[in-house]
This record gives C-alpha cells, sequence and structure tokens, in this order.
C-alpha cells in the first residue's frame, strides 16, 4: 500500500505518522506524481504544531508537504502536456507532498533535468520561488551592498548566490561553519550574533543598500538602523517587523510566473552555475527526525526526504 505522511493532532514532531494510504486518481486537470524524493520547510513546522493555526488551520488528518520530484504515474483527461514517465519538479498547494503518490495541479510541474539531483529537484519549488520573489522585490543592482540574513538557509543560500550574480557586494550573515562556502559563491561572510550592526558597519562603512531578510529575529529592525531605505528591505518571516516600517513582505505567493522561474532555476542548477545544498537526507519513515534537523534552524541548505529511487523516470 502507498504511505503518506499524516498527523491527527497539534503537537511536536512526534505526532508526525507514515500510514498507509489509497493511491490517488487525477482530477481532469491534475497529475499523480509518484514522489521519488519531497522537500521539507521551516513554515511547515508552525502548522504541524498549531502555532500557525490561526493562519494555517489544520484539517485533520493532515497531510504534509508541498515541494516535490517524482515521476508522472497517472494523468487527468485534460492533461496534454505532460505523459506518464516523465520526470518533473512540482509543487503541490494540498500538503501531501510527503507520500508514495501526490495528487497536484499539472500546472504546478516542470521537467526535472536530467543532471539535477533528486534530493535538489525535491526541494526547490518553495526556496526558489521566494528567492527570486525576494531579489524582485528589492531589486539590488550591480555595485550595490545587500545583507543576506540566514544566508546559508534553503532560501539564503539561493537569494546569495543570485545577488552576486546581479552584480551587488554581498554581505552573508552566517554561522562560521558555513563561510567558506558563502566566500566561494562570492559573498562577504559575516558572524551573527552581538555586535553585528557594528561588523557589518565596518565592512560597509559607506552604507548598506537593501536587506533580504530570510531568518528574522530582528533583521528589519537592524536594516533600519543601517539606514536602509524599507522599501529596499525584503522580509519573507518578521511580516509584524516589516509591516511596522514599511518594508516588503514579498515571497512565493507574489511569483506570477512560478513554473517559469523553477524551470530556469533548475537548468541553471544542473549545469552548476548555482549551488542549492542538502545538508541531510531522511527515509520518508524518518520524517520526525527529518523536521528535529529543520527545526535546528542551522547548518547549510536543504532537508530532504527520500521516498522512493528514480528509476523509472525516462
Amino acid at each position: 500500500m502507498p504511505r503518506a505522511v499524516k498527523f491527527d493532532e497539534y503537537g511536536d514532531v512526534d505526532v508526525l505518522k507514515v500510514v498507509e494510504v489509497d493511491e490517488p486518481s487525477p482530477k481532469a486537470d491534475e497529475v499523480v506524481v509518484r514522489v521519488v524524493a519531497a522537500g521539507t520547510n521551516p513554515g511547515e513546522v508552525p502548522i504541524r504544531s498549531g502555532a500557525g493555526k490561526d493562519r494555517f488551520p489544520a484539517h485533520f488528518p493532515e497531510g504534509q508537504g508541498s515541494d516535490l520530484a517524482g515521476v508522472i504515474a497517472s494523468v487527468g483527461d485534460s492533461v496534454t502536456d505532460v505523459a506518464v514517465g516523465d520526470a518533473v519538479i512540482g509543487l503541490s498547494d494540498a500538503r501531501n507532498a510527503q507520500a508514495d503518490y501526490a495528487a497536484l495541479s499539472a500546472d504546478r510541474v516542470v521537467p526535472k533535468p536530467e543532471a539535477l539531483d533528486w534530493g535538489v529537484a525535491g526541494s526547490l519549488f518553495v526556496v526558489g520561488t521566494t528567492a527570486v520573489a525576494m531579489m524582485r522585490s528589492v531589486h539590488p543592482d550591480a555595485g550595490e551592498t545587500v545583507v543576506v540574513s540566514g544566508a546559508a538557509g534553503g532560501v539564503g543560500t539561493l537569494v546569495t548566490q543570485l545577488a552576486v550574480q546581479a552584480g551587488a557586494r554581498v554581505i552573508a550573515v552566517a554561522s562560521e561553519a558555513n563561510h567558506a562556502v558563502l566566500r566561494g559563491w562570492g559573498a562577504e561572510p559575516v558572524a551573527y550574533g552581538d555586535g553585528l550592526e557594528e561588523r557589518i558597519r565596518a565592512l560597509a562603512p559607506d552604507g548598506v543598500d537593501a536587506m533580504l531578510d530570510t531568518h528574522g529575529d530582528g533583521y528589519v529592525d537592524l536594516a533600519v538602523a543601517l539606514g536602509v531605505d524599507p522599501d529596499r528591505i525584503d522580509t519573507i518571516i518578521d511580516f509584524e517587523g516589516g509591516g511596522r516600517v514599511g518594508a516588503h513582505r514579498d515571497g512565493m505567493a507574489t511569483v506570477d510566473d512560478p513554473a517559469a522561474v523553477v524551470s530556469t532555476l533548475a537548468e541553471h542548477l544542473a549545469r552548476g552555475e548555482l549551488e542549492l545544498p542538502i545538508k541531510a537526507r531522511y527515509p520518508l519513515d524518518s520524517v520526525a527526525d527529518a523536521y528535529r534537523e529543520v527545526e535546528k534552524r542551522s547548518g547549510l541548505g536543504k532537508v530532504v526526504l527520500e521516498v522512493s529511487d528514480g528509476g523509472a523516470a525516462k
């Protein structure tokens, strides 16, 4: 029987169970994907714990996961752009990606480049569209100085590289353990913690032009203290702070061409022009351990669930 991650009540990671379910059937405009890899995201934690229930209520028994990569297992009657056996990258709005099979809208899948690692592909959709949304919001130009908080996280790694490729000088806030990688991407890493404002001022005595906040915990206020115009601040986590100072709070929902964005990023990743590090891989049955890792908010890159193998992909 196919498996899926479910939880019947709010709580810590121990409420997550892998249970047997029926294989889904696609609606006319849907596809069913045999999942090879499913991504994890910090935003899924408050949904499971109940901390975010006012904004994102769970409907028990609730599933989990949005990002996935896999092989098309069946298609709806009106679907013509993909076929059974195609390898795809996808995004589900139904919290059902962490499963052996997931039904999702056909317009939310794009081809997976053959050279792209399955785990990277399965982790791409949310962080990729979010990183591009942040770039479009703040639009760093060549020669500008940009601070990226949480630069070693899933979104942070991509937005750091995109900003560097745009020609900006990127000050990347992260733990010292990740500085070598960030420096290799062309960023100037700086350690977070007490004295951060002074360290940034020392690195950028002429000022900071923009802040891309992927971490929260006061970075919006730090940007204001550094003299950054609120119109050049984007936060994807500190919604209260962003609203208070008039900063942008633009994330993946503001991207009007997500499939095109993900297709482009996937090709860059497959060619080695971008990197999306995978810091840990877990089998589906170890989903609770995977989210323990996610909740540490440390390490470089993404945590991925390896659901099956990709051997059936053509």
